[in-house]
């Protein structure tokens, strides 16, 4: 019986989806259980009232600008050990791997420093004053546990690539269950342990950065199945130009991520002036974003993964192929996360408050969250998939124009509604929070749609480079 094309081609498509899901499935719980230190920052904080819970939103919005950041800069590893991987180098995975960790180390030391300092912009927010200062606090000693990020970032970039989710996912399980616990001892007071409430939370999450770092790095030493590419086992100093070569790609990459992330900040920030109750229900459905938002995201990086290693060992139809079922993957999960969202938001909203006033703005802010659910997995695993090419710079300025140049500026014109001296003949009434979220949804659709574009020309040309010569400036810098 002979096996026609669509047939054959179902068959592939099928046997790269499992092999997707095999490598994303770890990646996802453990995604999962690092926003869940999040969530339960979050939802414990919140239990203590309004004035915690905006404390812990505006500290968070801060965190989040640094974090998502700093996840951008470290990214480079995992398209350069994909690649060397794939081509068959273990040495250059080991080496590559040791650069990328005294990046690490100097990136986190010098983001703890510059977080310290933006907590001061924190006293000239339009806020309550006893918010601000608790949430200047709460940045304080969040800051402690960048250099752990960083330094876990990298490690867990080396791990993924080379297809060992398996340990983050049960080392990030382990820290999800020492920060509930650190959260209840500390926010709260119980057993004998000072009651800090936000600042609690903060504490919590920056030793569990640390416990989380350490734990893969003694997991990596140990385990037999690292042996090949282990990057501890020898000294090697720190090589300038290497180092300079993953901050040329992971700097691009850094600012995306800034982007995306420090819009919904800044949304965080400029809703402050509303009151206590918008605050708090922007801050619980970004939270409920984030979650959802970790599907995807473990989808783009099993995206990075399998087309860098595609790329590396010579084969770039493959990776187009990769990259496609990657996305339709992540597509699929939008959708029916999107209709999940909308259907139980009253439930979602009652679990995070026990305030009805929370509780309505939620439900409302999460129909809007619903609705870009789609755009939002789209452009995540699109930008893996472009990012899997080692092209970092046309995705930072698709970012940068989709969320600066769209998202915020038509979030203050619909939330804050345009003065009458500008436009006296439109009468625009402020929306408030939920002009903002009308523009973030704007701002990611748009990102879609161009990245979609792109991935299709960096494909093609990585394929045929005669074929498509208009996109040739665009992605020299990945396959030089």
């Amino acid at each position: 019986m002979t096996t026609t094309p669509i047939e054959s081609l179902s068959h592939r498509i099928r046997h790269e989806a499992r092999a997707m899901w095999k490598l994303a499935w770890p990646i996802l719980i453990g995604q999962i259980a690092a926003v869940g230190m999040a969530v339960s920052d979050t939802v414990m904080a919140g239990r203590l009232g309004s004035l915690e819970l905006a404390a812990v939103s505006v500290g968070v919005s801060c965190w989040t600008m640094m974090y998502v950041t700093l996840v951008g800069l470290m990214l480079p590893i995992n398209a350069i050990v994909a690649h060397e991987y794939g081509a068959k180098r273990p040495d250059r995975v080991a080496s590559m791997t040791r650069q990328a960790l005294w990046m690490a180390l100097g990136i986190g030391v010098v983001a703890m420093l510059l977080l310290n300092a933006g907590a001061l912009l924190i006293d000239r927010l339009d806020a309550p004053a006893e918010v601000r200062s608790k949430a200047i606090e709460f940045v304080h000693l969040i800051s402690l546990g960048l250099p752990a990020l960083t330094l876990h970032r990298t490690l867990y970039g080396y791990s993924a690539s080379i297809d060992k989710t398996k340990p983050m996912m049960l080392i990030s399980l382990a820290a999800l269950a020492y920060n509930v616990l650190a959260n209840w001892l500390l926010i709260y007071g119980h057993a004998g342990f000072p009651r800090m409430g936000s600042n609690g939370c903060a504490l919590a999450t920056a030793s569990g950065l640390w416990l989380m770092a350490g734990g893969l790095y003694l997991w990596i030493r140990r385990d037999p199945a690292y042996r090949a590419s282990n990057p501890f086992d020898r000294w090697e100093a720190p090589h300038l130009r290497e180092i300079a070569g993953m901050l040329r790609q992971g700097v691009p990459m850094g600012i995306t991520y800034l982007a995306e992330a420090s819009a919904f900040s800044a949304v965080a920030l400029l809703v402050a002036r509303f009151g206590v109750v918008a605050i708090a229900s922007n801050q619980i459905t970004i939270n409920v974003t984030s979650v959802v938002f970790v599907v995807p995201l473990s989808f783009g990086i099993a995206i990075i993964t399998r087309v860098g290693q595609s790329l590396g060992a010579g084969e770039p139809q493959r990776a187009r192929f990769v990259a496609w079922v990657g996305i339709g993957m992540a597509v699929a999960f939008g959708a029916l996360s999107g209709l999940g969202i909308a259907l139980f938001r009253h439930d979602i909203a009652s679990l995070y408050s026990v305030d009805p006033a929370v509780q309505l703005a939620t439900a409302s802010l999460l129909v809007i969250a619903a609705l870009f659910q789609l755009s939002d997995a789209t452009q995540i695993a699109t930008a893996s998939a472009v990012r899997g090419y080692k092209v970092t710079r046309p995705p930072m300025v698709i970012h940068l124009c989709s969320f600066w140049g769209v998202a915020i500026p038509l979030g203050c014109v619909l939330g804050l509604g345009l003065p009458e001296a500008i436009a006296p003949q439109w009468n625009l009434p402020a929306m408030g929070v939920t002009g903002f979220w009308v523009g973030l949804a704007a701002g990611l659709s748009l990102a879609a749609v161009w990245l979609v574009s792109l991935l299709r020309r960096v494909a093609r040309q990585a394929i045929e480079p005669a074929a498509a010569p208009a996109a040739l400036n665009v992605i020299k810098e990945g396959l030089a």
